[in-house]
């Protein structure tokens, strides 16, 4: 059995976190002068309500999600960017992921990925772009 992802750190550097990762109660990914990129498309729900805690200093965390859950995006920015994509509908009975972030000349994105989206992460968030410009105001 899988143990939990708990921490995904960078210092000066870049980490793609992917895969089957383990879900519990919380994960917490960030760090400083960094580009982080915590994949959970994959990810093993284990409990209806999960947290992800994001801290960031003048770095970039991508977190991206598949649609079939309920997202909630909370926190603080300052001098920098907090940002979610995709479609937010609610889904009754889904998983709740609750991101919390926080950042300091950081940018924090949350991706909300449709299943049938192929391709890489660069490709993937170009949809997402064009399609949230695409919508109505």
């Amino acid at each position: 059995r899988r143990r939990a992802t708990r921490v995904t750190a960078a210092l000066f550097g870049h980490v793609v976190k992917r895969g089957r990762l383990r879900l519990a109660r919380w994960t917490v990914a960030g760090g400083a002068l960094c580009d982080v990129d915590l994949d959970l498309r994959k990810a093993q729900i284990h409990r209806q309500r999960t947290s992800v805690a994001i801290f960031v200093g003048l770095g970039n965390v991508d977190v991206y999600l598949p649609e079939n859950v309920n997202v909630t995006v909370t926190g603080l920015a300052i001098g920098g960017h907090r940002r979610e994509w995709g479609e937010d509908v609610e889904r009754p009975g889904a998983p709740q992921i609750a991101v919390r972030a926080i950042s300091l000349f950081g940018t924090v994105d949350v991706w909300r990925v449709p299943a049938d989206m192929p391709g890489d992460y660069g490709k993937v968030t170009r949809q997402l772009q064009g399609r949230d410009r695409q919508l109505p105001p």
